[in-house]
């Protein structure tokens, strides 16, 4: 290596050596090649561990060496020795990459069911975010206590999105033991019904009986074929079967699921909880299509034996009927931890005073209010405030000094730098949230914030900042990058900046190279297709999908788009935000029905995603307008009320992608 190539390879990685104490060394034969650091990664993604063997000691001394070894091992952990094990556990003792690897083992030794190697490796553990290995952690914990783990088990594994081996084994200990009764299974099996995820069912029901994972697939596929050959007088399991099948049949078929369970041979033979459930399901279904037949179904189901979400989905039909009372009463039929949410508290505040003024509504708007989150702004508001940005206190030197010099940080950003994004993004989330119990405390955490906004590692700094809970310092939290550009072509376009960096913050966190599972690209993730017809439609010749990831064409077709949405929708931001994200066809249907305010609206979007990104891209927008105009913002101002369109409002043509 060339001495200047040295030189550039330093100019490279100062970003991660940057006031550090020890200086930079060359010459280069000191410095482990980048190259070499790329290729482990390369081969680790391909398995390969007979390349990151020979590739291993030529990355000794390189700053991301710990990730090259924990690629080493981790690759053929379940060959290795516990020696090999500790030694890396040693040697890289503190780091994240010590406990990932311990993460590794941890899951490695509960599939073998090595409890004694388990209990030793786990009183180590500091992550603690993965669930599989808490449930192993509470099987290993039985051998010495049974009593204390059934709750704790059954809440973990209800609360998973798919099967796996731990919780599941967990459960079923359990249910051997009797210590968790066969309705917490058969509750299971029914949200794995209802969220068309038949691995949850067939391992739920092979914890009471082998044969019925089978069943299982067989209802899965044809819900209505297995109620037919069911007969009278059913015995309590059958009953269950045929609830799972009410259940199926209802996310297919809403209106044959209807029919089904009014029958006198079900309504006669299903318990009053079976019913309630099987109604419930029906009532979220409707909701989600935005049926006025919602509410009747929901009336058929007694609340104390549904699940959280129905109750929500309840809530969400009763604010689209405008039926405060009976959002009121949902609400209240809540448990405590869902009944706090901001979401809830914000409405039952406004269901109590939807008559006259309640003197509850002003205290539950006082327990959620300040300038961030979009029902937390709302309760700000009702109070007769607005969301402004004060500058925060300066931060101290030595706490932007201590984020430069932390290891775990320095690896994270030489591995972002280096285009190792994941693996960079993962070890900065780990220092900043994992490391240590509770995290770093506000003052450490903006000063790796202003760290990251320093280097424009925006995401990082913003996710950073996000953090703090005692200061808000709305300018690591809100970046405006880019600002000339964006500020210029909003101005052609006669578009809010407010909202489009709303938009951006929300879509990419300004990540010029972000790329989401579907497709979307750039700074405002924007699709192929729609990019390819909206530069047209402006009269962007020559352009090229690839040119999403240039700052300037991303931002010029992204708000050409956004502006022909806003367009589309009477310049209404949370119909267009929703159509942005989720396509105008869709928000042309969600707008159908009776006009009710905006929020109303917002909390009806039947996608999570779409609901959640509307609320979010709206609250953000109130945030920058205060900080680009330096005054104090409504959020109200910006939800006018959300219906059919208006009969003298022209028809949209239908063509927007």
């Amino acid at each position: 290596m060339t001495l200047s190539v040295c030189f550039a390879q330093i100019a490279r990685l100062t970003l991660a050596w940057a006031v550090t104490l020890t200086p930079l060394v060359c010459p280069a034969q000191n410095i482990p090649s980048d190259g070499v650091i790329l290729d482990m990664a390369q081969a680790y993604r391909k398995g390969d561990s007979k390349a990151l063997a020979t590739l291993l000691p030529k990355a000794k001394d390189h700053l991301l060496e710990p990730w090259a070894a924990y690629w080493e091992l981790a690759t053929r952990l379940g060959t290795a020795q516990a020696k090999e094990v500790d030694a890396f556990l040693t040697r890289y003792q503190g780091s994240y990459q010590e406990d990932r690897l311990r993460n590794d083992y941890l899951l490695l030794l509960g599939q073998r069911r090595d409890w004694l190697g388990f209990s030793k490796y786990h009183s180590a553990y500091r992550m603690q975010d993965d669930v599989q290995v808490r449930c192993y952690a509470l099987v290993a914990q039985s051998i010495h206590d049974l009593q204390a783990i059934g709750p704790t088990v059954s809440a973990l594994w209800l609360a998973q999105r798919e099967a796996d081996d731990a919780c599941t084994m967990a459960v079923g200990q359990q249910v051997k033991l009797g210590k968790l009764d066969d309705l917490t299974v058969w509750k299971r099996a029914r949200q794995g019904m209802e969220y068309s995820r038949p691995r949850v069912v067939q391992s739920a029901l092979a914890l009471l009986k082998t044969e019925w994972a089978d069943t299982a697939e067989k209802i899965y596929a044809q819900p209505e074929k297995f109620l037919e050959g069911k007969v009278l007088a059913l015995r309590t399991r059958t009953r269950e079967l045929v609830t799972l099948a009410l259940v199926r049949l209802a996310v297919n078929d809403v209106a044959a699921a209807r029919e089904q369970v009014s029958r006198v041979r079900w309504r006669s033979q299903l318990t009053t909880e079976e019913l309630s459930w099987v109604w419930a399901v029906i009532g979220r279904q409707s909701a989600l299509n935005l049926s006025d037949q919602a509410l009747d179904d929901f009336a058929r189901a007694k609340e104390v034996f549904i699940s959280q979400d129905h109750l929500a989905w309840k809530a969400r039909a009763a604010l689209r009927a405008q039926n405060m009372a009976v959002l009121l009463a949902t609400i209240e039929h809540m448990g405590s931890k869902q009944q706090a949410e901001p979401v809830w508290v914000y409405w039952r505040a406004k269901a109590l005073s939807s008559v006259q003024p309640h003197p509850l509504s002003g205290e539950l708007f006082k327990r959620i209010a300040g300038p961030t989150g979009f029902y937390e702004q709302l309760a700000l508001e009702e109070l007769g405030q607005k969301i402004s940005t004060p500058p925060a206190p300066p931060l101290e030197p030595a706490e932007l000094q201590r984020a430069q010099q932390h290891p775990g940080l320095r690896r994270a950003v030489a591995a972002i730098e280096l285009g190792l994004r994941s693996e960079g993004v993962r070890e900065w989330n780990y220092i900043t949230n994992l490391h240590d119990k509770g995290g770093m405390g506000d003052a450490a955490l903006r000063g790796a914030a202003q760290w990251a906004c320093e280097l424009q590692l925006w995401d990082r700094c913003i996710n950073t900042s996000d953090r703090t809970d005692q200061v808000i310092d709305w300018s690591q939290r809100y970046p405006t990058p880019l600002k000339g550009a964006v500020l210029a072509r909003t101005r052609e376009i006669d578009l809010d900046p407010a909202y489009v960096y709303g938009l951006m913050r929300q879509e990419s966190r300004f990540v010029v190279q972000a790329r989401s599972g579907v497709g979307a690209s750039g700074l405002m993730q924007v699709m192929p297709a729609t990019a390819k017809w909206t530069a047209k439609k402006i009269g962007m010749t020559g352009f090229t999908v690839d040119q999403l990831h240039d700052e300037a064409t991303n931002i010029a077709i992204g708000t050409a788009y956004l502006k022909l949405v806003l367009d589309e929708f009477e310049g209404h931001t949370a119909m267009a935000a929703g159509a942005y994200n989720a396509g105008p066809s869709r928000v042309r249907f969600w707008r159908m029905g009776p006009r009710m305010e905006a929020a109303a609206w917002i909390e009806n979007i039947p996608f999570t995603e779409t609901r959640d990104y509307v609320k979010k891209v709206l609250s953000n927008s109130v945030v920058y307008a205060s900080l680009l105009t330096g005054q104090p913002q409504s959020l109200k101002a910006r939800l006018p009320q959300v219906g059919p369109r208006k009969s003298e409002a022209p028809v949209p043509d239908g063509t927007l992608p």
